[in-house]
């Protein structure tokens, strides 16, 4: 655990961006799942569904999630992949990942393992300006997922003005996450806030006991502490809302969908196909909450059902492609590089970065 107070945090980032540098070693394969499915070329699916390739079989696509609000915007994607019903008959593997240096690590290195995979945006520009290139943003799925939350039943925090003074616990130093809640403390003129960065576990469990007074917690971990909690911890602030009524311009984008540049040049009809099944989830689970909970939890994205058809509408599910996408994000770096350079990787990305058929 890590105590700081703003603006302090300008040193502290030099020795904690770990979280937005990609990652060099080989994911676990412990914590991931993987499925796949095959379609033949007449439209039909094939008979099997199994957890691993053949040697002599190929996917399409090699698709790769976090496990979290990325995850849940893909998940009738995933299940579509399970039931061999992806809209566009192309064959995918796929992964859910319990970390962003998983899906840095498979999209790295002489022989990576997946072909386009969802990341923290900050990890996105950081891998484009670290790999030459190596990767193109072809998409936004999730826009902020963040949320303050106030324990002991308490209702005294209703805004970000309504930090002043206190401490707020969080999870995600060096990443999204403490970036969003620097510019936020900034912006509302917040010098007297002590921040105290744990792990979203650790941050839970002294939420419910009474520990700490308010945290800043992601989706659907949020979801899950208030609804452990009895009634006891509650969604006090909509980062997200609290971002946009700045009227900055911006929007808080969280993660964005990389490709790797090289499988996008040889197969940019596979890329096309992927967004028009992405786009597709994503309509689904907005359109189709109690639906798309059952197969969120079924995939093992959240504990429960319950906690996923309450986290559905805090995710912020939408997708973005295109110049739509460019904007959205380009401003949302552009913020990103006046908190920190280091969080974009030293400087702003150019145009390259956005896959633009």
């Amino acid at each position: 655990m890590r105590r700081m107070k703003f603006p302090a945090l300008l040193l502290a980032l030099l020795f904690t961006l770990c979280a937005c540098k990609p990652a060099v070693e080989k994911p676990s394969e412990a914590p991931s799942e993987q499925a796949t499915a095959s379609v033949a070329p007449s439209g039909e699916p094939s008979a099997e569904v199994s957890p691993s390739l053949a040697d002599d079989e190929t996917p399409d696509v090699r698709f790769a999630v976090l496990s979290g609000p990325t995850g849940v915007g893909a998940a009738k994607l995933l299940d579509n992949v399970n039931n061999h019903s992806t809209a566009n008959h192309a064959g995918y593997a796929y992964t859910i990942a319990n970390d962003n240096s998983e899906l840095v690590a498979g999209l790295t290195g002489p022989d990576p393992e997946f072909d386009i995979a969802t990341v923290a945006s900050n990890v996105a520009v950081n891998l484009y300006n670290k790999t030459d290139g190596g990767v193109k943003i072809i998409a936004v799925g999730t826009l902020g997922v963040l949320h303050i939350l106030e324990s002991g039943g308490g209702t005294e925090i209703n805004s970000f003005a309504d930090l002043a003074g206190r401490t707020v616990y969080a999870a995600g130093q060096g990443a999204n996450p403490e970036y969003v809640l620097r510019y936020l403390l900034k912006e509302n003129g917040l010098n007297d806030v002590e921040v105290v960065f744990a792990d979203a576990g650790e941050i839970s469990a002294k939420l419910l006991s009474g520990e700490i007074e308010c945290a800043m917690l992601p989706v659907p971990a949020a979801t899950a502490a208030i609804a452990r909690s009895e009634g006891k911890v509650r969604a006090a602030v909509d980062v997200t809302e609290a971002w946009d009524s700045l009227r900055s311009g911006s929007q808080l984008v969280m993660t964005a969908v990389v490709v790797r540049t090289e499988f996008a040049e040889a197969h940019p009809d596979r890329v096309a196909a992927f967004l028009t099944d992405y786009e597709a989830s994503i309509d689904y689970v907005n359109s189709n909450v109690d639906e798309a909970a059952e197969i969120i939890a079924g995939l093992g994205i959240t504990p429960s059902a319950g906690i996923a058809k309450q986290a559905i509408p805090q995710c912020h599910l939408a997708f973005l492609s295109g110049r739509g996408m460019m904007a959205a994000i380009s401003d949302y770096y552009s913020v990103l590089y006046s908190i920190d350079p280091a969080s974009v990787g030293g400087s702003l990305p150019d145009d390259d970065i956005y896959w633009m058929p």
